[in-house]
Order: structure tokens, then sequence, then C-alpha cells
């Protein structure tokens, strides 16, 4: 084949080597519009195991590449005059020159042709596409090809918040990979450092774009911008200068940096790669193993498969998962950075945490692999703070108190609705159900929404806080599950409004009743879906009549022996029918603004704070997102909400999100409705409750010790398991779990297994 490669970067030189190697009969040649000496970067980070892969695919290359990198296994913080230093993270860095210098030669050892200062214009690309069998661009962030056919690779470019500079520097900071945190006249600056060879480091200093315009960096040229830098982090440096390889940029060379996604990588004999393809958050430091590894993978597809067509085809099936894999990671990564400001208030344990486990790439036991010693240290300062002096134990086994309650651990069953109540009164099913999972060593157990009047239940199968019956039903369950277990309970109360007079869960979710359905109420006459009967905008009358019964089950909740209550004020029932713009259409003093959103639904929540014992804690469930865009409750208009909610005395929120409305279009994930939470604990200082496809003790540790949320609720585990609190103890071989004491014989042998690294089926 007669082969172009567009971009003499590690992408474009790895490519051409790589199809060499496969055939030395290739003819090659690497465009370059820089000269061979030329490099706009300082230095690049490669795994072991990418340095594997080089090595399984061409020993004689990867052999020089690695006589001259620098290894490190630490990253320090510096943050709050505090420096945190972790271990066993296992980086490798050389410098982008000596990387493409090495490369260069291999490729000339080889017989590939390198064409310096080829600077190839648009119109170009099409001539060679007929000159050559196959044209693979790796031309870079502002790919030429990409844009020339950009209606066949259809790219996504998002240019993301925060400003950088890419510098270099001669203080090498000790061999760990460095992160600083300074705060400035004009806000926060930070640098991510890391050394590269003996005696150079690569240091990209960045901010937000409010910091940058207060300091006028745009106005700068390179040099004063530069001075700015080495004042900010003059303690840091050590006496060095900080340096720019960027002297063909006018101005300060700061940019912000744009994520790119294509939805294809290949028309006709053309192919994309490295940055010209996707790129990755230099935070997580993976753009050049992307790009080396799409080169290995792709000259081995283009020999393996039996046409050009369906190499490339391969290459997109392979190798997108991974891309996506890693500009996930980047991008969880890239947004804790433009949220940082959100956390600098943390103690720098805490703080260290989270930076390390930004991208959900390391998980707390991932952690605990990596750095035994300081995530012991970092668990035994969680359990102080939480005022327990007991030693290390997981995150999740630390006490919580809110008003005059005490939680033995963080682990919060959900609201589940089991729709088996008879004319809302809870039956033996919820007695076994709740009291099963009492027994199971959460700490704290919620009952699913109980409803404060008829009207207002979802379904027929919906428990009630308005008849006497209810109310012994409920003081039998409190009364056991105090008698028995540590666990304290929790009851959720709320009203269907338009969700109301629908089918039990198991039959058809939020479809009206074949018969039999009673009238129902919410902020405006707007149904929940074509299918569903308009509910009656609610008057004044209906407004007093609702609030008193919310009031009239808090008290009752109170007499049964409830230790919390939580006001459901999320998932399209009523007063969520009043948050969000999607239902309530009003244009009165209780429609329009958020403000006036939210005054009735304060109204309520303050009723029942009133009614509600002041020594016993009260929760408020919100919907932080709509899913449908600006036209919805967005996350930041979730903060203030939040801020509404802290100023009538709510101790807790339980941050939910969406189920308002037939439009919305969650964007699932593991942990999906966690960030939520995250920003309304860490912008108003509120405690919070995370949920959300949260299953593992690893993703309730973590969420924990990043100070993500203070309490994390689990649903769907619970019902597989009602035991999974004491199950999670016993697989990180924690003992001091409270179990039943009749239970204490398989305590023990489940203890005895997972010492020994096994279970039982």
């Amino acid at each position: 084949m007669r082969i172009a490669c567009l971009g003499g970067g590690p992408a474009g030189l790895y490519f051409a080597i790589s199809m060499k190697l496969h055939d030395p009969a290739h003819e090659i040649v690497v465009f370059e519009r820089n000269l061979p000496d030329d490099t706009f970067g300082w230095g690049v980070v490669l795994s072991d195991e990418t340095l594997d892969n080089l090595a399984a695919n061409d020993a004689v290359s990867a052999a020089h590449i690695r006589e001259h990198f620098a290894y490190w296994d630490d990253i320090a913080v510096i943050h709050d005059g505090v420096k945190t230093v972790s271990t066993g993270h296992g980086f490798c860095g050389i410098g982008r020159h000596r990387l493409l210098l090495l490369l260069q030669a291999r490729a000339r050892e080889l017989g590939i042709e390198l064409r310096f200062q080829s600077d190839i214009p648009d119109t170009a690309i099409d001539e060679l596409r007929r000159e050559f069998d196959l044209v693979m661009a790796a031309d870079g962030l502002n790919s030429r090809t990409r844009q020339r056919y950009a209606e066949h690779f259809n790219p996504d470019i998002d240019v993301r918040a925060c400003k950088f500079v890419w510098l270099g520097t001669h203080q090498t900071f000790n061999d760990a990979f460095t992160f600083i945190f300074e705060k400035t006249e004009h806000g926060w600056v930070w640098a991510h450092a890391y050394q590269f060879d003996a005696d150079s480091a690569t240091f990209i200093v960045e901010c937000s774009e409010a910091t940058w315009e207060a300091f006028g960096f745009g106005e700068m040229s390179q040099q004063e911008s530069i001075a700015v830098c080495e004042r900010i982090f003059a303690r840091h440096l050590g006496g060095h200068a900080l340096m720019t390889n960027a002297h063909h940029i006018r101005g300060s060379a700061w940019i912000n940096f744009p994520r790119v996604l294509c939805e294809r990588w290949s028309f006709d004999n053309v192919v994309l790669m490295g940055d010209a393809a996707a790129t990755a958050h230099f935070s997580i430091g993976s753009g050049t193993k992307l790009a080396l590894e799409s080169a290995i993978a792709l000259a081995e597809y283009l020999h393996s498969e039996p046409d050009m067509a369906s190499a490339f085809a391969r290459y997109e099936e392979e190798r997108r998962t991974e891309v996506l894999r890693l500009q996930s990671a980047a991008r969880n990564s890239t947004e804790w950075f433009e949220q940082v400001e959100r956390y600098l208030d943390l103690d720098p344990v805490q703080f260290n945490y989270s930076l390390l486990t930004r991208s959900q790439r390391i998980s707390h036991e991932n952690l605990r692999l990596r750095d035994p010693q300081w995530l012991e240290s970092a668990e035994r300062w969680f359990q102080q703070q939480a005022g327990n002096e007991g030693g290390s134990r997981a995150p999740m086994f630390a006490p919580f108190t809110l008003r005059d309650m005490r939680l033995a651990n963080r682990i919060v069953v959900s609201p589940m609705a089991q729709y088996k109540a008879v004319d809302g009164r809870p039956t033996d099913w919820h007695f076994v159900h709740y009291a099963e999972r009492a027994k199971g060593g959460a700490g704290l157990v919620y009952t699913e929404m109980t409803c404060v009047s008829p009207e207002g239940r979802i379904t027929p199968g919906c428990p009630g806080f308005y008849a006497p019956e209810h109310e012994a039903a409920w003081k039998r369950l409190c009364d056991f599950v105090h008698a028995e277990t540590p666990a304290k309970l929790c009851a959720q109360v709320g009203h269907s409004g338009p969700k109301g007079s629908t089918q039990l869960g198991w039959q058809e979710m939020d479809a009206p009743l074949a018969e039999g359905n009673w009238p129902i109420l919410a902020a405006s006459a707007v149904p929940w879906s074509d299918r569903n009967q308009v509910p009656k905008a609610m008057d004044r009358a209906d407004m007093d009549r609702v609030r008193d019964e919310f009031v009239a089950a808090a008290k009752m909740a109170e007499r049964a022996g409830f230790d919390m209550l939580e006001v459901h004020a999320a998932h399209g029932y009523l007063l969520s029918s009043f948050i969000t713009p999607l239902t309530n259409r009003r244009d009165d003093e209780y429609g329009g603004s958020l403000e006036n959103c939210m005054r009735y639904p304060l109204e309520v929540i303050r009723a029942v704070r009133q009614a509600w014992p002041t020594h016993k804690p009260l929760a408020v469930r919100i919907s932080a997102n709509d899913w449908v865009g600006d036209e919805g409750v967005t996350p930041d208009e979730a903060v203030e909400i939040a801020r509404l909610l802290k100023g009538a005395e709510i101790d807790i929120i339980d941050v939910s999100a969406g189920q308002t409305s037939t439009r919305a279009r969650p964007m699932y994930g593991r942990m999906f409705q966690t960030p939520f939470s995250d920003r309304i604990r860490n912008e108003t200082g509120m405690a919070t409750m995370a949920v959300g496809n949260i299953y593992q003790a690893d993703h309730v540790n973590s969420i924990l010790m990043a100070g993500r949320a203070d309490l994390v609720c689990l649903a769907r585990p619970h019902l597989a398991d009602p035991y999974w609190t004491l199950h999670a103890a016993a697989g990180l071989g924690d003992s001091q779990c409270d179990w039943p004491q009749p239970y204490g014989p398989g305590r023990d042998q489940l203890q005895r297994l997972a010492e020994r690294g096994e279970g039982w089926t």
C-alpha cells in the first residue's frame, strides 16, 4: 500500500512504524508541518500497560523509550498549606520532544519517508486521497482533515470551561505527580506538575475563566503571563523559572480544552487517529496512550481483515469502547477541576481523597491496594470527624447524628413502594419487609411514601397516615424495630398529586386505573400523560386542606414512634408539581419564578416542621434535575431550592432526580445522581443523601469519603438482600456490626468464609 500519514506526532509516526513492521513493502510518507525538533508540549505520561503493549508491537523502539523514562509512584497534593502524599499510582513520563526524536529515528531506520515543513492545505487532502491508497490523519486537535470531511465524520466539539497554559520547568517535584492549589487575589489557580526527565517537568497552570479574566491574562504577552504564574507558584518552584516552547503563538498561549468526539472515524480511504478523532483531558494523561494503542490496533486490522473497509469498521468498533471509557473518566476529571472551588474548603484529607477518586477510575478499595497506609489514616480521620475514636473502619460504618437521632452507620434503605396496603393500612407484608431490613444492619430504614389522604394515594395499594388503624400498624413496626435492632425508622409522607389514581407497580406504572379512579389534584390542570386524567388546579381551600393533612400525618408518624420524617417533594407528585415549571402553569403568587413555585411546598414543609418534634430530624426529597434541559428544574436551580429548604430548618436533603415528566431523558449510569448531592452539599453546606444506581460497598465508601454525601441510599440491593449491610461488612473484614443475637452462628461462619476469600451460594 501507499500510505500518507498526516501529522508527525506520536500517532502518525507510530502508525507508520507499525505498518512497516507488518509489511516492509508498504510505501509510507509522514507529512509534518513543523521542523523535526519542534514540539508544543513538554512531557507525556504512559502507563506500564501501554509500555508492555509497545514492547509487544516493536521491542526496538520500546527499549529506546524505556531508557528515557522517568518513573514515579506518588501523587502529592498541596492544598491549604498542607502537602499530602499517597503512593502506589505507577506513572511513567517522557519528554514529548525526546519521544518524537526516538520515533523519527525508528521510522527512518525502517525506510519511512519523513517530510517536515509540509503544510497540507485543506484542498490538497483530496489530491492525497487520489495519490495514496490510505490517508491516515493524525493532524491534531484542530484537524484540517476532520474539518474537510466534517459531514462524514460528524464531529462533536465541546469547549470546556477552564483556561490552561502548558509550561515547563527545571523544578522536578521529587518524583511525584504534584497538584498545587493557590488562592490569589483574583481567585484560585492550580497546577498539574510532573517530571519527565532528569531535570525537567511539565507544569500546566489552570484556572476558571473568571479568574483568568480578572488577571488579564488574555491581554498579556507570553512572558508577562509566565511572570505572573511564577509569582503565584514561587514557593513551589524552588527558584526555577517557568518556560514555554509555544513561541509560534502570539499572546499568552492560554486555551480552553476542546473535548472532541466523532460519530465516525473513517470515510472512503481516510481514517482519523489521535486527537483528530478523540481527545482526553490532560488531567488524566491518556491522550498519547490512546494514540499509540490506536496505531497498533489499526495496523493490525489492516493486515488481518479482508479489506480496508472491514479494517476501518473493526478499528472503530474495538477502539471506540476504550476511547469512550477514557473520555468518560476524563469528563469526570475535567468537571471536578472545573468545579474545584466548591471543594477547596474541605479538610486536606478529604480534599486529597476527592481528587484521587475524581475520575471514578480509582475506587475506595482500589486505593487501598495502592496505598493501604494512607487510606487507613484517611478512614481514621473520617471516623474521628464522626465522633468515633474506634479506629479506621470504612466510612460506611461511621455514625451520623441529625438533631437527637444518632445512626449507627451511613447506610439507608431507600423508600420503595410495596403496593401491598389495604385501604391505606399496612399489612403483615409491610411488617415483615421493614423488620427484615432493620435487622439487616442498615443505620436508617425508610418506609415507602405514605400518603396523607385516600385521594393522595398513588395506587390503591399505597399505605397511609390518615386512619387510626394505620397508626396502630405503624406503631407495631416501630416498637419491634426499636426493641430488636439498632436501626432508626424514617417515615416518608407525601401526596400523589397528578400521578395519583394509578395502577400497581407491577401492572402498568403511572397508568390510570381500569375502573374506580378518584379525583386528583395538582398545581395546575396538567395531566401526567395524555392517558391520565386531568387534575384539578388547587385553589386556596385545597391548599389549606392538604397542608393540614400533611400536618396530621406528621403527628400520626410521631405517635407511631418514627425517629425521622421526610416530606416527598420530588418525582412529579403534588408538591413537586408546584416546584417544576413543567407542570406549574399558575399565574398567581404560586407560579412563575422559582421563589413563587416554592411558596406552597415551603408552606407545607414549615407547617410540618412546626408539628414535628424539634428533637427529631426532618428531611425533604427533591428532584434536582428534571432531565428536560432548561425547560425544567436544572441542577443550578436545585442548589437554590436547597438553600430555601435550609432556611425552613430542614436537616438533610434527599437528593433524587427526574420522574417529573414523560419527556425526561435521564443520563443513567453508576451513581448517576450522586453529582447532584455532591453539588448541593458542597455549595450550600447542607447535609445530603445520595441515591441512584448505588449498589456496591465501594460506591458507598467512595461517596462518603469524598464528601459527596452524608448518607447513602440503596434501593434495589436491599430488595435482593435485606442483609446487604451485614454482608458488606463481612466482605470488608469488619466484625463490629451488630447482628441479631439468634443469628450469631451465621455471622461467624460468614466471617470465616470471608477471611478465606470465599462466600456462600
